[in-house]
């Protein structure tokens, strides 16, 4: 005989109703939210309250889009941008949790490490740009390695606290069992930090945005930065601002990427 769920109160349906109700509110909100800023902007371009030379407008986005995605620059830059992106981002979560993972199993290198990490976390990074073009020289690796010291230092930070925010009971409970560091890692430390680990990637995310970007500022010839920076030079403002639109619409799904997986990893764990 087939098991039957048992059939939820009225308390609870209703419940479950006022939950899925506030989740369509908030994204219709977000949509309408969106929808009213656009509408502003084009209402005060056409009206010529701001103007459409300096600030660009929605209209004249989306002529620049279907100009650039005609020739093929659009797709080609995209890709420069997003690869860089996804490259250094990887490579600053995994060394920075590697890092972070050395930092922990060692308490005496994390004292003495820190407050250099600290130094070099508020150090402004575009400062670097110069001597990064003189040690790696120009291309792909100088704007990978821009990304990568721009995110690494939150990651490790904020792994780091992950790691330390774990159950102290429970660290008593495995050392009075005899359990070495690597297996206090493996079952309690790196399960329990997962929502750090997630909160990570979404900083990390934007941080490597900000880092390729940068980077392309500094020493590039392809990339969304480039055309940034070549749209300021020429003072193509419409360029410049279609730009940094599709950079946040790359992000923005870049982000909801890892908000999926927290929501999964989360259910799992």
């Amino acid at each position: 005989m087939k098991n039957r769920r048992p059939e939820c109160s009225p308390e609870h349906l209703a419940y479950l109703k006022k939950i899925r109700n506030n989740k369509i509110i908030v994204h219709v909100s977000r949509v309408l939210i969106l929808a009213a800023i656009f509408g502003l902007w084009e209402l005060c371009a056409y009206t010529q309250l701001i103007d459409p030379f300096i600030t660009s407008s929605p209209s004249r986005i989306v002529v620049t889009l279907v100009q650039l995605s005609a020739d093929g620059s659009l797709y080609y830059n995209i890709g420069i941008t997003l690869m860089e992106t996804l490259v250094g981002f990887l490579i600053a979560v995994v060394l920075g949790y590697g890092i972070a993972i050395i930092l922990w199993a060692n308490e005496t290198v994390s004292k003495v490490l820190e407050p250099y990490i600290v130094v070099l976390n508020s150090l402004p990074k575009i400062a670097l740009g110069p001597m990064i073009i003189i040690w790696i020289g120009t291309g792909y690796s100088a704007i990978i390695f821009m990304t990568v010291i721009v995110a690494i230092i939150v990651c490790i930070m904020n792994t780091l606290a992950g790691f330390l925010a774990a159950d102290k009971t429970k660290l008593l409970l495995m050392k009075s069992m005899g359990a070495n560091k690597a297996t206090t890692l493996i079952k309690l430390i790196i399960p329990s930090s997962l929502p750090a680990l997630m909160n990570t990637l979404k900083v990390a995310v934007g941080l490597a945005w900000i880092g390729s970007v940068m980077g392309e500022y500094i020493s590039s010839r392809a990339g969304l930065g480039n055309m940034i920076n070549y749209g300021r030079q020429v003072l193509n403002l419409d360029l410049v601002m279609t730009s940094i639109v599709v950079l946040c619409v790359l992000a923005g799904g870049m982000y909801g990427i890892i908000a999926l997986i927290e929501k999964k990893v989360t259910k799992q764990h």
